[in-house]
């Protein structure tokens, strides 16, 4: 049975650096993998890529032909895809029921929210008895804005409503946040999504003129909507942190069933066996302190432990490779894990 990652989100979220470090991060840990790039538009992959949508229909082509801008090519390029769906699929499963699917999709937020493309080609892979979960990135600066903050949560409604697919939504780029100034709520409140009405006061300050005033009560409607459907919440990451790209990784795993029984297909045993034995399901640290209230201590701590594994290479001769990185990253995850756990 395959397992997959959709990687979806707006322009500029950091989708693509995401399937190139999951790829990384799953290669280490021995879960065979391959990236398949959706978007017609990127012609600068960073990642090695199995499948390219690109071979497949060429944007520029249609641009040329049919008179489009890169908005309409895009979509185009996707119903081509779509109506040529058993063709496609083939070329999927040309790459091996063993494989780890990740599928880096376009930017445009319309694919993801009404326009049908993306959901058929997925749907029919589900069909196929492919375990599938979106994976849908926002930049966390729109937080530091009550409005964007808002807006951001109706395209997470909106996207998880359209796809109907297990959906984790992720906070991308969080080591960055503390540089975007100061937060008027603690970064829990905007993982957990509840009680919406505390952040309406900030929403309305926001707001200087007549017409601003009259958005904010839009706004505020918005917020009620999305909380009455209680189904938005957020995990956070940073591509480069070892210990959130695992933490991300075993929700994802827990929400597509890989944990239950899979490591006799990803070859992954250290990682599937600790998972499936009660292994470490939450964040090490509650976010906000590990990335607003003491980030620099913690990376730090990082950094100095990155240092001794370097120096106990360097003492024998010989570079430290990235699958002993990402070792060392394991072991420690599964010993605050197992502290945890105990507790």
């Amino acid at each position: 049975m395959p397992f997959g990652q959709l990687v979806i989100g707006p322009p500029g979220s950091g989708k693509s650096t995401y399937c190139n470090g999951m790829q990384q991060f799953l290669s280490a840990i021995g879960r065979k993998t391959s990236v398949i790039n959706l978007d017609p538009a990127n012609d600068r992959i960073s990642y090695p890529c199995a499948l390219d949508i690109r071979d497949f229909t060429r944007l520029e082509d249609i641009m040329s032909e049919l008179n489009l801008g890169p908005n309409g090519g895009i979509m185009y390029a996707l119903e081509e895809v779509e109506n040529s769906l058993d063709d496609f699929v083939n070329m999927i499963e040309s790459l091996g029921k063993q494989d780890y699917l990740i599928f880096d999709c376009p930017g445009q937020v319309e694919l993801f929210t009404h326009h049908s493309a993306l959901q058929q080609i997925f749907k029919k892979l589900e069909k196929m008895d492919y375990r599938l979960a979106v994976i849908h990135l926002v930049d966390s600066y729109y937080i530091t804005s009550p409005s964007q903050y808002i807006s951001i949560l109706l395209l997470a409604l909106r996207s998880m409503l359209q796809l109907d697919l297990p959906h984790i939504n992720v906070l991308s780029k969080i080591d960055l946040l503390k540089n975007y100034g100061e937060l008027p709520m603690s970064l829990d409140y905007y993982t957990e999504v509840q009680d919406l009405s505390y952040i309406f006061p900030h929403i309305e300050a926001e707001q200087k003129t007549v017409l601003g005033k009259r958005y904010a009560k839009l706004t505020e409607a918005i917020a009620e909507m999305v909380e009455d459907f209680g189904l938005v919440s957020f995990e956070v990451l940073a591509v480069e942190d070892k210990k959130s790209m695992i933490h991300l990784l075993t929700v994802i795993d827990k929400a597509t069933g890989y944990m239950f029984g899979s490591t006799e297909i990803g070859g992954d045993t250290v990682w599937t066996e600790a998972t499936r034995q009660g292994g470490y399901l939450g964040i090490v640290q509650d976010i906000q302190e590990r990335w607003i209230d003491h980030k620099e201590e913690y990376d730090e701590a990082e950094e100095e432990e990155r240092e001794e594994l370097f120096k106990k290479a360097e003492e024998e001769s010989r570079p430290l490779t990235e699958e002993e990185e990402w070792d060392a990253a394991l072991k420690q995850w599964e010993k605050e894990g197992g502290a945890k756990m105990k507790k």
